[in-house]
């Protein structure tokens, strides 16, 4: 795409990679080589350019503004290395200090200047998991992330954080050591403050300099798909940073913001909100999304906050009906589906992920259904009914327990991921093992089979650092995790540990958990009427008609000569039970083979009986099957 080409689809929207023309590029004029700098700016003033280069301000670089609003300079001064900023004079006539927009690198915080660098291509090594990707997609494969904020899983003896450089020695091993599937990471996007979690963004193109530099996030991510592992990282589009050297108001109109005060001030969060209905915000923010994808080979992309692009009374503050009278964002709406459809287009094996809490509007119906197009949704309303259940009292569950069965009533409506995530521990919360009722002994078997039931429960799954081995204390994003805590004297975080690990391989390894995750063809339900007991009993399938027969006991009592009905006779074999002694419960052995026996149980003719473990899951799968 040549300059006047770049120029023009930023100002329609249709420029997806703003990059290659914004920002600092090495070029010539005439003989003569340097850079060329490129910035945004319709409603300034003045820019001019200043860095290490002029000086700063001692010799500030005046640059040409073109019929498009975007400042150009041209210098053989600039070095690589070297650090810049743009002096910007506002609209109004106020100066201030501005970051570039669309730097690739960002000096360490709490400085915002850019670096002059010239990223180069990376020779990848992962072309067998690319190409694997590509082949078998995600939708019928097993998908089972681990969470993680890269500034706080691990630190250094002196406290500091572990860099990419560090976690590519030592997180890597260890989520082949816990086999998961995928490692997601809170934003790595460069932001100004360690305290917002990543999630102020202010570098939509940049890598957060604390976390190392972007060639060793690049080895990391080789890395990680070397080892059959996905690396997904979470985004920011709707809202950013209202730091005055970031992108807030940056001519002193607003640019990248909207126009209207209310609807550009994200009161809840302090934040800006994107104008997502502006061609050259979205040529911005879509370009900034493909550049992560496609320099970074990221396998999945989650959308932080989708309901605060679609409802306009979403946030706290003031807000006015649309055209046509409702809550809907229209451009917020018309701005997801284009994403998705630009990604989709050019990627159709990465993931686009929703978190987003709301039913009003299709998340992962297709665009030609009105949907937003997105390949999943967290299913917030599993995991909000899911732990208020398992952190009641055994005793009331009873009265409780379409908490845990109501689920799939919808649990087809979407795509689903099953989150347990950060949110879920922070801020007064308790962390997953903290949540559970009972004494130490019951909150780990309570883990176990709450953990069990994710696992079996239709959707893919996602877990925060710290709760796969059961950390006792809320997270807290300036101290690394627990670790001190798998070597307590009664070693039930590192059996817990150890159990995750267990259960994340036994997904991998049965297709009936993965493989039908999107209708009732890969589930049955045996029974969700048993209250009085508190357990629920169902079948997962894959599409040769395999199964498992999951059965959740949710109260502390042990159930002998327990009996359900299956559909096939046969030879059962007990494949998980979450109380052997060797994940942290009591059980020695688990319950022996047993066969079927003739019996009419609801709408079955056989009939299972077993010991059912206390506050505990059984799961049986067929050995051999039996004539009628």
């Amino acid at each position: 795409m040549d300059k006047n080409e770049a120029l023009y689809t930023f100002g329609t929207g249709e420029n997806f990679h703003i990059q290659n023309y914004f920002g600092v590029h090495r070029d010539h004029e005439g003989d003569e080589l340097g850079y060329v700098f490129r910035v945004w700016a319709p409603n300034a003033e003045d820019v001019q350019l200043i860095g290490d280069f002029t000086d700063w301000k001692d010799n500030p670089l005046p640059m040409t503004k073109n019929e498009a609003g975007v400042w150009e300079v041209f210098t053989t001064l600039a070095k690589e290395g070297q650090i810049y900023k743009y002096l910007v004079k506002r609209q109004g006539g106020q100066v201030v200090e501005k970051m570039d927009p669309v730097a690739l690198y960002l000096e360490e915080r709490p400085g915002t200047g850019a670096i002059v660098r010239t990223l180069e291509d990376k020779k990848w090594k992962d072309g067998l998991w690319m190409g694997r990707r590509k082949r078998f997609g995600f939708k019928h494969r097993p998908v089972n992330i681990y969470e993680v904020h890269a500034n706080s899983w691990k630190k250094d003896e002196d406290g500091k954080a572990y860099g990419f450089a560090q976690l590519k020695e030592e997180l890597i091993p260890y989520l082949v050591k816990m086999n998961y599937t995928h490692v997601e990471f809170m934003p790595v996007m460069a932001h100004p403050l360690g305290m917002s979690w990543g999630y102020q963004l202010m570098g939509y193109f940049a890598f957060e300099h604390t976390y190392g530099t972007p060639e060793e996030f690049q080895d990391f991510v080789e890395a990680c798909h070397q080892n059959n592992i996905g690396v997904l990282v979470d985004w920011v589009p709707g809202h950013f940073t209202q730091n005055d050297d970031a992108l807030a108001y940056y001519d002193g109109t607003p640019t990248y913001e909207y126009q209207d005060h209310h609807r550009a001030h994200n009161y809840r969060w302090g934040a800006l909100n994107f104008d997502l209905g502006k061609n050259q915000v979205q040529s911005f923010l879509i370009s900034s999304a493909l550049f992560w994808i496609e320099f970074y080979h990221i396998d999945g992309i989650r959308v932080d906050a989708v309901s605060n692009m679609l409802y306009l009374d979403y946030d706290d503050g003031p807000w006015a009906p649309n055209q046509f009278g409702g809550n809907r964002n229209i451009e917020g709406y018309n701005f997801l589906r284009r994403l998705n459809s630009v990604v989709k287009h050019r990627h159709p094996d990465v993931m686009m992920i929703a978190e987003e809490s709301t039913a009003a509007t299709p998340i992962t119906k297709p665009l030609n259904e009105d949907g937003c197009g997105f390949d999943y949704k967290w299913n917030m309303g599993w995991m909000n009914d899911i732990l208020r259940f398992f952190s009641e009292d055994p005793i009331y569950r009873q009265y409780d327990f379409n908490l845990v069965t109501f689920s799939f009533m919808y649990a087809f409506n979407e795509n689903f991921i099953l989150p347990f995530s950060h949110d879920e521990v922070v801020h007064g919360k308790k962390s997953m093992m903290h949540k559970m009722w009972g004494d130490r002994y019951n909150q780990f078997a309570g883990l176990r089979t709450l953990y069990a039931y994710q696992i079996c429960h239709p959707g893919k799954k996602l877990l925060f650092m710290g709760s796969e081995f059961g950390q006792f204390l809320e997270w807290k994003y300036d101290h690394e995790l627990e670790w001190d805590n798998l070597k307590e004297e009664d070693k039930l975080n590192l059996k817990m540990q150890g159990f995750t690990s267990h259960l994340n391989q036994f997904y991998k390894d049965n297709k009936a958990l993965w493989q039908i995750d999107d209708s009732y063809e890969g589930l049955e339900i045996i029974d969700a009427d048993n209250t009085a007991e508190s357990v629920l009993s169902i079948i997962r399938k894959n599409d040769k008609g395999d199964m498992l027969v999951c059965v959740f006991n949710m109260t502390p009592v042990e159930r002998k000569d327990f009996t359900i009905g299956v559909p096939l006779a046969g030879i059962y074999e007990e494949v998980l039970n979450t109380e052997l002694e060797d994940f942290g419960g009591v059980w020695k052995q688990g319950n022996p083979v047993t066969r079927t026996q003739p019996g009419l149980w609801k709408d079955y003719k056989n009939t299972l009986s077993f010991t059912l473990p206390a506050l505990g899951a059984s799961i049986w799968k067929v050995k051999r099957r039996l004539k009628k």
